[in-house]
Formats: structure tokens, C-alpha cells, sequence
């Protein structure tokens, strides 16, 4: 069977999208260098570090895919009032992000940094704080003021407590008459009861809906949960097998269109911020999710948190 061809959404539609993203933003660190001996203090290798690269991450890394596309994309979020999260607001500035960042001088700015040597990740050390409720309640109400000029809200979940009012954000959202796109994390997917559309993976889907014996089962736990959280869709992304959509009494599956896999990491949040921005603009369900099937087929084949520019999706 001949493949699919995805229709070319033009750039200028792609440019009245208007998108609100969300969620627990951090700095993605890479210490890159080289490998040639073993630490005589412990058995492990002695890195060299050579470079260092600095990139968006988490909900942070949605709106810079989504600003990638050309949609006018604001993200809401907090930061701390330390190095790193200057850091992440100009290079949010760099990839035209309008950034609302709460300083939160109590927290960390969420970094990960990662140790690579031999083109391989040899360590990854993480440094969190949980943001103030006082900061999450100014945070809420500036929600309610961008909901008005934003087209769709995305909301990244990375369970680092920027999300705390997440069921009041989603209903906000819904009586603004605007979709609502949520990437989620965790056991409780109660608390995104109301969305327009989930976006888990394989793995998260199946911590929650449990491990199916077979595709009609598959089917089966996916539309339950569906309806029990009153989803207008759910969409599980499914690693080499592509994703499947589901809606009320409907199933649309789409295969993989990775050629090669270099790194997973962000391929959710590109999945996410390309299915936000097609919807935002205007083009169907269906044609959304190939649009964001094909986009998480290119971004895989880029080292780290990446984006996907409009000339490479069509």
C-alpha cells in the first residue's frame, strides 16, 4: 500500500496560530567530552569535557518546538531567581518565546545536566525544588489573562509542581471555548479529567490503564479511560510503532516514520507542541496527528531536546 503523503500546511497558517504553553520548564545541560581512562578513586570513567551545549527542556522545550513552526507561542511558568534560570529566559528570547517566568527565589531553576562521552550518556544529575504556593497562584492568575488571546493551552506535566491548579486551568480553558492539549506524568490522570486531547506514551498509558494482552485490548482500555475522563481524545504515542488516536467510537492508528533513531529525549514534547500549533491552526484531528507523527519521526534522529523547522514537516 502506498504511503500516506501528509498534505502541506502553508507556513502563513501556521503563523496565525496562537498557542499558551504551560508547565514545568528547566535547563537541559550537556557537558560533552572525551573517555580514555577509569578513575583510579572508583571504578568509573574519567570525562574529559571538551564543550558544553545549553537548550530549553521540559514545557520549555514544547514552546520552542512550537515557536520552531512559526506559531506565536507564549509559556507561562516558574523559574528561580538563579543563573540558570536567566539562562533558560534568554535562550527563550533567542528562539522567540514570549516568556512569562516567575521568579521564585525559594526554588532551583530545574536543571539536568548531562555527562556525555563516546557519543554516549554516561551520567545525568538532576537539580529541583518545588515552586511556592504564593508564586502558583500569581501564576494562575495571569493564566486567566492570556487564555482570552491564545487559540489552544498546552499544559506539560513533568511532576516538578508547576502544575498544582491543573484541573482549574483545564476547565478555564474549556469554558473560554479553547482546547486544551495535556502531556501528562504520574499514576493520577484524574486530575486531567475535562482535556480536549492526553498525550501519553506506551509506558505511561499502561501505568495507568494496565498492560494489554493483545490490540483489541489495547483498544479497549484506551477508549475506557477515554470516556472516564471525559477526553474528546487520547492519543498514545507508542515509540517504534507509531501512535493511535482515539476517539468516541472511532480508532485511527498511525505507523512510526523514524528512519533512524539517534535520541528519544523530547520526542514527546515535539509531539505535543506540532499536534498544538496544526489543531491551532485551523487543520483537522487526523491530519494533526500525522503532521505530529512525521515530525517526532525527524526529531529522533537529532541529538537531545530538538526542534523541527516547517521545511523539513512538508
Amino acid at each position: 500500500m502506498p504511503q500516506k503523503i501528509v498534505p502541506a500546511a502553508p507556513p502563513s497558517a501556521l503563523a496565525k496560530a496562537r498557542v499558551l504553553v504551560v508547565g514545568d520548564v528547566m535547563l537541559d545541560r550537556y557537558w560533552f567530552g572525551d573517555v580514555a581512562r577509569i578513575s583510579p578513586e572508583a571504578p568509573v570513567p574519567v570525562v574529559h569535557v571538551r564543550r558544553s551545549e545549553e537548550r530549553p527542556g521540559g514545557a520549555a522545550n514544547v514552546a520552542r518546538n512550537a515557536a520552531a513552526l512559526g506559531a506565536g507561542t507564549t509559556l507561562l511558568s516558574v523559574v528561580g531567581r538563579d543563573e540558570a534560570g536567566t539562562q533558560l529566559a534568554r535562550l527563550l528570547k533567542r528562539d522567540r518565546v514570549a516568556a512569562s517566568l516567575h521568579r521564585d527565589a525559594g526554588v532551583a531553576t530545574t536543571v539536568k545536566l548531562r555527562v556525555i562521552g563516546r557519543q554516549q550518556q554516561l551520567v545525568r544529575i538532576d537539580f529541583e525544588t518545588t515552586p511556592s504556593h504564593e508564586i502558583l497562584a500569581a501564576k494562575l492568575r495571569d493564566y486567566r489573562r492570556l487564555l482570552q488571546s491564545h487559540d489552544l493551552v498546552i499544559l506539560s506535566d513533568y511532576g516538578k509542581g508547576g502544575l498544582a491548579h491543573i484541573e482549574t486551568m483545564i476547565g478555564a480553558a474549556r469554558r473560554a471555548g479553547k482546547a486544551v492539549l495535556v502531556d501528562p506524568k504520574g499514576e493520577d490522570f484524574t486530575r486531567y479529567r475535562g482535556a480536549t486531547v492526553l498525550t501519553p506514551n506506551r509506558s505511561e498509558f499502561q501505568q495507568v490503564a494496565g498492560r494489554a494482552r493483545n490490540e483489541a485490548d489495547f483498544t479497549q482500555r484506551a477508549q475506557k479511560l477515554r470516556r472516564a475522563l471525559k477526553l474528546d481524545a487520547l492519543l498514545v504515542t507508542r515509540s517504534e510503532e507509531g501512535m493511535t488516536l482515539y476517539q468516541a467510537r472511532r480508532r485511527l492508528h498511525v505507523p512510526t516514520q523514524a528512519r533512524e533513531v539517534y535520541d528519544v529525549s523530547g520526542a514527546g514534547d515535539t509531539v505535543i507542541a506540532t499536534l498544538g500549533v496544526v489543531l491551532a491552526a485551523g487543520l483537522p484531528m487526523d491530519e494533526a496527528v500525522r503532521i505530529a507523527n512525521r515530525a517526532a519521526g525527524l526529531v529522533v534522529a537529532k541529538f537531545g531536546t530538538a526542534t523541527v523547522a516547517p521545511h523539513e514537516l512538508f
